[in-house]
């Protein structure tokens, strides 16, 4: 039996080949559904969402709302101290403020640079302020009575020119620590300075650091700061803040009755039952005589209004209680009809 031929090998590919290859990469690509268990049965759910276990996110997108507007509070304090005392305009606004990690921190900050290690009571953890050396040089020229004229040199400071700006280092902790004072008393203390971030061991390289950038114009020079602070750090504050936030959200859910007073015991007020029976004309009610008789429909008694002091509260069924006249309450009255009552002279009481 003869073989058939076999097709010559080429390095061109016929059509056959290519809507094969096609059809294979279009399956591949097509998303693979996912079953979960819901409910004892399983379902298919194709939205996956990335998840980066190095770098969890331990707050929310409202928690990062609200920490973002604390700081904003404290980056407008902050930016009228420090004007007042440079003597000169010290602008500042929030560029980036964001969780990562100490590794990812600590790499990013520039080099070189000046790096002021600083400690909160009575909480633990090691925070880092990042001082850009120009706009540190800057500083301390206005310090010692410059103009406030930019430094071009890129640099590390000397022990004199660290001296000159602990000052304004102080400030910027002592306002940052007096935004949580809602929360706790912090006193900030420097315990060190640094020149190049990537030796530093404060905290485990995994921790979670809350990173705020500030850009800051001073003079003719425009620089940033960073202050990098451990979650674990401002963790029982942040809690404090979601608790604290929750009671009110509570409170304001929650609608408190008034608690009964014994004064009230001997407070009198205006009751009053009536009608609301028909209208009659002027020249009807001035013929009236006396031993006229006005006749009312029977279904009137069920409809009895009971007014206090002069606003209809209740409807009830009059009747006699031991050859006493009497009315039972049979329901209470909206909130819209006790607001639009009839006048009086409409009612026949």
């Amino acid at each position: 039996m003869a073989e058939a031929p076999q097709k010559p090998a080429t390095d061109f590919l016929d059509q056959s080949e290519i809507d094969k290859l096609l059809a294979q990469t279009a399956e591949s690509a097509a998303p693979k559904p996912v079953l979960i268990n819901a409910g004892g049965a399983m379902a298919t759910n194709s939205k996956i969402e990335p998840y980066d276990f190095r770098n969890p996110a331990f707050l929310s997108e409202a928690e990062l709302r609200r920490l973002r507007l604390l700081h904003e509070d404290f980056i407008r304090y902050l930016s009228a101290r420090l004007s007042l005392f440079l003597r000169m305009e010290f602008g500042l606004k929030m560029a980036k403020l964001t969780t990562v990690s100490y590794a990812k921190f600590t790499e990013s900050l520039p080099s070189p640079t000046h790096l002021t290690l600083f400690k909160v009571e009575p909480l633990v953890g090691v925070g880092i302020l990042d001082l850009n050396p120009r706009l540190a040089l800057t500083i301390a020229d206005r310090l010692l009575g410059g103009r406030g004229h930019s430094v071009k040199a890129e640099r590390y400071l000397t022990e004199i020119e660290i001296a000159l700006i602990e000052d304004v280092l102080i400030i910027v902790l002592e306002e940052w620590c007096a935004q949580w004072k809602t929360e706790q008393e912090l006193h900030p203390l420097t315990i060190g300075h640094e020149n190049n971030g990537r030796f530093l061991q404060t905290s485990p390289k995994d921790a979670i650091v809350l990173a705020m950038t500030l850009e800051c114009n001073f003079g003719d020079c425009s620089e940033q700061i960073q202050i990098g602070v451990p979650y674990y750090t401002i963790e029982p504050m942040v809690k404090s803040m979601q608790a604290r936030r929750q009671k009110d959200n509570a409170i304001t859910a929650t609608v408190k009755r008034a608690e009964w007073q014994t004064s009230y015991d001997r407070i009198t007020m205006p009751l009053r039952a009536q009608w609301e029976a028909f209208e009659l004309s002027l020249r009807e009610i001035t013929s009236l005589r006396v031993g006229d008789v006005i006749e009312m429909p029977h279904s009137l008694c069920n409809e009895t209004r009971v007014l206090l002091n002069g606003t209809p509260k209740f409807v009830g069924t009059i009747g006699l209680d031991s050859e006493r006249v009497a009315v039972q309450l049979t329901r209470k009255l909206p909130p819209e009809d006790t607001a639009h009552a009839k006048p009086d002279g409409r009612k026949v009481s």
